[in-house]
């Protein structure tokens, strides 16, 4: 039974996966190696996986192979071939709510044992919608770009892509949808989960009223440049400077804004933990895109859930705060300084905050988790200072 197969191969995948690498690079990499396993067969392997991942710390009285079945019967939605050959009664029910399943098999105390750090999480989360988050993967989420709606619904329509517009400029599909086939990526759109695009309205709150203003800003920790095109869409004028600390990030960087048809902004490349440190210019707005743990995202990458080490969020912790004092110190008089972590760990996000607080000359004006667990999206912390 090719069912048994597809249950072996992903217990082998299980057993030799050691998170050094995203689990998605490594299976690229299993299935490159053994050219045998078709495009069906790729697809149910890899499912079994990321739904074995899924359980994070919960089921450990089971072997692999009876984890991988809970974990098909809890996480997937429709059909399942694995399910229907070797738990044909589990297969009958698939299509039960959530909830539904949980009480089915009696589970709902083993069902918290799936996020390792409870006692980490801020308070502003609630945690059994968060935990049972992490057996529904999450969707696709597209930021439409200044005056590219009209033609991006017509592309998407016309290739009878489904999806639901959330609103005016944000797109919601199913993960699967193939959307770089049908629109531009960059040009047209920007894959951006639901609350990331949200994460500029805290600025926009309070942000100067005087027309035609053309705002400074400098996003210090740029990565693949998602924040800095969020922003240029709502503030086209905006004078733009982006960092990271390697030239090969800004490399990538520029490409995308090529894409993006961002031409005018300024580049450096600087460590803004480092204590030698030091910027003359000063902005209107400072974006701290911080590096985190991710863990309010990690429905979409879940085997951070076995493999994320409670050190490392002690390694992110100190690391956010050093580079908030530094980068803050860059905020203009009467300007702001925007803090962003896809982290719901409290170390990360409000004792980060206090730090702020209390050894910078900024003022905090608004914080808040954009919540995501219950929209099949990313969970993101975002707050606002303002320079006195």
């Amino acid at each position: 039974m090719r069912s048994y197969s597809y249950l072996n191969t992903a217990s082998r995948i299980i057993q030799s996966y050691d998170g050094s690498m995203p689990l998605a690079a490594w299976l690229k990499q299993f299935f490159k190696a053994d050219k045998k396993f078709g495009s069906k067969d790729r697809k149910n392997i890899s499912h079994a996986c990321y739904c074995f991942y899924r359980l994070g710390s919960a089921f450990q009285n089971l072997n692999t192979e009876e984890r991988v079945l809970t974990a098909l019967f809890l996480c997937s939605d429709t059909s399942n071939k694995i399910l229907e050959e070797l738990k044909p009664g589990w297969n009958e029910q698939i299509l039960l709510p959530l909830s539904e399943k949980v009480t089915l098999l009696s589970v709902q105390e083993e069902i918290k044992k799936i996020f390792p750090f409870r006692g980490e999480v801020s308070k502003e989360i609630e945690l059994q919608s968060f935990t049972l988050s992490f057996l529904i993967q999450p969707d696709l989420y597209l930021k439409i770009r200044p005056g590219k709606k009209e033609r991006v619904l017509r592309q998407l329509q016309n290739a009878g892509v489904q999806f639901t517009l959330l609103t005016d400029e944000c797109i919601q599909l199913s993960n699967q949808s193939k959307v770089d086939e049908v629109v531009n990526i960059d040009e047209d759109v920007i894959i951006q989960d639901y609350n990331s695009q949200r994460t500029i309205e805290l600025f926009q709150n309070h942000k100067p009223q005087t027309t035609n203003y053309k705002l400074s800003a400098w996003d210090c920790c740029a990565a693949s440049g998602g924040k800095s095109i969020l922003f240029h869409g709502h503030f086209p004028l905006a004078q733009l400077t982006v960092s990271d600390v390697r030239e090969s990030i800004l490399i990538n960087l520029q490409k995308r804004f090529k894409r993006a048809g961002i031409k005018n902004y300024d580049h450096f490349v600087a460590d803004v933990s480092s204590a030698h440190f030091s910027i003359q210019k000063k902005f209107d707005l400072v974006i701290c895109d911080a590096p985190c743990s991710g863990s309010g995202t990690w429905s979409r990458t879940p085997e951070q859930l076995k493999f994320f080490k409670k050190e490392k969020m002690e390694h992110y912790a100190s690391l956010q705060k050093r580079i908030a004092l530094n980068a803050s110190k860059a905020v203009k008089k009467n300007g702001h300084f925007l803090y962003i972590t896809c982290s719901v760990f409290e170390k990360e996000n409000e004792e980060v905050v206090n730090f702020i607080q209390s050894n910078s000359a900024v003022q905090l004006k608004a914080m808040e988790y954009l919540k995501g667990y219950d929209k099949k999206a990313d969970t993101l912390f975002a707050a606002l200072f303002s320079a006195l």
